[in-house]
């Protein structure tokens, strides 16, 4: 039941912030029907809205949600005030470059992002942990393999940073304020899902996989007694 709630979820994500404003975007921004303005308007306003709704609906502040309102917003001003399109290649890289900013300080101060990840969310109970791998005397040689899955993620975000950047630069070159350049936007949001979105959540996947079977093999303990504490 809880997997088909967070499938469920996923899906109407994907229908809020991709899907939908891809259609308006490239089928319903000419002049014949909602036009330039108030079809990037509408198509903004998916995404900005259901942002909205789940925090309503969840009253808990999700940061990842919260980047996705303000990368929409810039996107929006950008298009609206008639900026080069620079400014939109620098924004789409702009986000996941600041994460990969943050994870990477994280590691470098001793405190990755990706262990907290780790405990907050309850996959792993970190005293039992910690107290396993002080028995099994592996706890130094755990630190590095978070580190190094910690600079793993970097690389994660920074690939998405780069192709983000290179996806903006190719694909949107009309002028803001015109119709093509809505058409271009939505074929750009929508070839991202496939390009980029998709191997970054593999990627933090196969990351999470090395974590597991790194620390299995520093304890002696299979994934269910792991999980399990």
């Amino acid at each position: 039941m809880v997997e088909k709630k967070k499938n469920s979820n996923s899906l109407i994500e994907l229908l809020f912030n991709v899907i939908i404003p891809v259609v308006i975007l490239t089928k319903f921004s000419d002049p014949e029907n909602l036009g330039v303005e108030l079809g990037l308007y509408t198509a903004l306003a998916f995404p900005i809205g259901y942002a909205i709704y789940e925090y309503s609906k969840q009253r808990t502040l999700n940061y990842l949600s919260v980047l996705g309102v303000i990368s929409t917003l810039l996107t929006g001003g950008i298009a609206l005030l008639e900026l080069d399109n620079q400014w939109l290649a620098v924004k789409e890289a702009l986000i996941p470059g600041l994460i990969a900013t943050f994870v990477f300080v994280t590691g470098r101060l001793g405190k990755p992002i990706l262990e907290k990840f780790l405990f907050m969310s309850g996959i792993l109970e970190q005293d039992s942990l910690y107290k396993l791998l002080e028995e099994k005397r592996q706890l130094n040689a755990y630190k590095m393999v978070i580190l190094r899955a910690n600079l793993f993620l970097v690389y994660t975000f920074v690939f998405s940073s780069v192709m983000n950047y290179l996806l903006a630069k190719w694909i949107v070159v009309a002028p803001a304020g015109t119709e093509e350049f809505n058409e271009q936007l939505g074929y750009m949001m929508g070839i991202s899902y496939p390009a980029i979105a998709i191997p970054t959540m593999i990627a933090m996947f196969a990351i999470l996989f090395y974590i597991f079977k790194q620390i299995g093999k520093l304890t002696g303990r299979s994934f269910s007694e792991l999980v399990e504490g």
